[in-house]
């Protein structure tokens, strides 16, 4: 089951250990899902707060 994070600092800490993000672009919200070794983590934000948080991701970014 997916975990849903609403901190957006954890989430950058998370994606250290992640195989990748995969990015789910909606009208209104944006997804951004961490794929962990154990866990899917999850982060809903709007457009303009997702772009500053992909630039910090230091792991593999996927365009779904």
């Amino acid at each position: 089951m997916p975990t849903e994070i609403t901190e957006t600092e954890k989430f950058i800490e998370l994606s250290e250990q992640a195989s990748y993000c995969a990015i789910k672009r909606l009208p209104k919200t944006v997804k951004l899902k961490l794929r962990t070794p154990k866990l899917l983590y999850t982060l809903k934000t709007d457009p303009t707060k997702a772009e500053e948080i992909i630039k910090k991701l230091s792991c593999e970014i996927r365009e779904i």
